[in-house]
This record gives structure tokens, sequence and C-alpha cells, in this order.
């Protein structure tokens, strides 16, 4: 997390950009004590991004409105909870806030859009309340709210552990690499039922022991295309929930078929729970060059597309 105080944060509003994800590995290794599966990931963030302005009022209330009629602005958008959150470990009731969202992060995507707005909000009213919580502070706050929202608020290239919640940065490179992003916007895919599809599919062969679930850690972080992430040597891509997805979700079948197709793609993978999949290409260049020949076969097969670098950081002030 990138924190630039604007020259305007001491009482009127706050720009924020909240980054979209990939997953380069997600890997089950089984089921935790309590109950959410012990993960071993590699997330990386992209430019894809909202947009969120947090507006200081004098009434006391928090108010969220979006671009996207679709997406619902009450009690439970992980925005509100985040600025509800806030507000309380601040222990100042009478702060309010007018928030407004511009969506460009596909909705129910597997993109953590949902908890990068949340990380966002943790950032965006830090500094407009002037409450001066640490990065750690907000962290820990954001892993209340969701398993995702760490890793949102640190961004770039991380190791994540637990539930997802436990980073480990990665080397810091300049990093040339792009992807080519789809999705179906008519199809979503619950990330509960992911989860529980592939515990009923894949649950007898879970590690049971934490020194079976650190081995298989240790092996992600000795993993040679991490030290660091480089185009001639890129990732292998995984996902264990694609596995237990693309069999019973035909867009997501549609879109790794059509993504293998790109001329100079290095490697295909759905992200999260999916339904969006993305390409792994060198550089940005060639990933738009690869999407302007194949565009027209995206749009025919129903999928909306995106072209987009991978990002050194997560949630920034804008200056």
């Amino acid at each position: 997390m990138s924190i630039s105080k604007r020259s305007d944060a001491s009482g009127h509003f706050v720009s924020v950009i909240a980054p979209a994800k990939i997953n380069l590995h997600l890997e089950v290794l089984g089921l935790r004590s309590d109950g959410f599966h012990e993960l071993a990931m590699v997330m990386q963030s992209i430019e894809l991004a909202d947009q969120l302005q947090f507006t200081s009022t004098a009434d006391g209330t928090i108010s969220l409105s979006c671009d996207n009629s679709s997406l619902s602005t009450a009690g439970d958008n992980l925005i509100v909870r985040a600025a509800q959150l806030l507000r309380e470990r601040s222990a100042f009731p009478e702060l309010g806030v007018a928030i407004d969202l511009q969506k460009r992060i596909p909705i129910g995507a597997g993109l953590a859009g949902g908890s990068s707005d949340g990380a966002a909000t943790l950032v965006g009213l830090n500094a407009l309340w002037g409450l001066g919580f640490s990065q750690q502070q907000l962290e820990d706050f954001a892993a209340e709210l969701g398993s995702d929202m760490p890793f949102c608020l640190a961004g770039g290239s991380q190791l994540c552990f637990g539930r997802g919640e436990q980073l480990e940065p990665l080397p810091v490179h300049k990093n040339s690499m792009a992807v080519v992003l789809v999705k179906d916007p008519s199809v979503s895919v619950s990330t509960p039922w992911a989860y529980g599809r592939c515990r009923e599919l894949s649950g007898s062969r879970y590690l049971q022991q934490e020194c079976d679930f650190e081995q298989r850690r240790q092996s992600l972080r000795d993993a040679p295309w991490l030290n660091p992430l480089r185009a001639n040597d890129p990732p292998p891509l995984r996902n264990d929930l694609q596995e237990v997805v693309a069999p019973e979700v035909d867009a997501v079948q549609v879109s790794l078929k059509l993504l293998s197709d790109l001329p100079g793609s290095l490697a295909v993978a759905m992200s999260g729970s999916g339904p969006s999949c993305f390409a792994l290409f060198a550089d940005l260049a060639s990933a738009q060059t690869a999407l302007a020949s194949h565009k027209q076969a995206l749009t025919a097969a129903g999928l909306t597309s995106w072209c987009t670098a991978l990002r050194a950081e997560g949630v920034t002030l804008e200056l």
C-alpha cells in the first residue's frame, strides 16, 4: 500500500485507486480447524481498477453511490462495512462520509473487486478522517472483513497463506508482463460453492497436518519462477478451483480455449473462484496485439475483454 497525503486530505475529499487481482497460483491444501480452507497462493495486482472518492460530511452518516446500478450500496457492501468498522475503531461516532464508487472491475468475477474497494475505504478514510492507523493496523482490520482484503491493501506480488490473509512479499522487480482478461458478464460463480465443490471432489486428497501444510508453503516459496517474476521464466499457473469449476461452467471452458488460441500467450488460467480467466503475456504490447487480433471471436462468444499490465502496488491514494 502506498500512502501519499493529498493536499486536500485535511477534511474535504480524497480519491483512491482500488486495483483488481489475479491468482498466479491457488493451491487448496486442506481444511483448517475454523472450517476455512488452508491455501497457498501467489496473488498479483493488475492495473484494472475501481476509483473511489470520499467526501467528509457533517451529519455523521455513511452513504455510498455507484455508477453501476446492479451493485448494492446498502450495509452488505464491503465499502460500507469497512467504513463502519473504521469509524467504530476510531472512537469518533460523529464522523461521516459520502462515498462515490466508479466501478470498472467486473462484479462476481474472482478478481477481488469488492475486497479491493473495501481495502480502499480503509485507506481513504484513514487519510480523510486523519486517524493515523498504521498499515499493520489497517491490514488487521482488513482481515476481519475478508480473506483477500489484506492483499488488496499491500498489493504487488505476494505469497498468501492461511485463508489468504497471511502475506509474504515477493522480491520487487521491474515487471513488464501483462494479461488479457475475459469474463462472460451473464455468469457469476459463488465462492462458497466453489470451495464446497472442491471439498466434495478432492477432500479425500487434502493434507491433514500443519507440518504438511508448511512443507507445501516452503515448496512454493522456493519455486524458481518466483524469485522474481519474469517473462523469460513465466509462472506455470495453477488454480485448484479451476479443476472443479471449469467442468460445470461452460463460460470458463470457452474462455480458457479462446485465450489459449491467442498468439504469444505464455499460460492461461482462471482467477480465484472464477469465472474470469486470463492469458499471461511477456509485455503489454504483445497482449494488446493478441487481443486486437481475436477481439471479434471473444465478443462473438459473449465475453467481455480487457488488456492490462501487472501492477507493483495495491490500493493507492491519488495525488
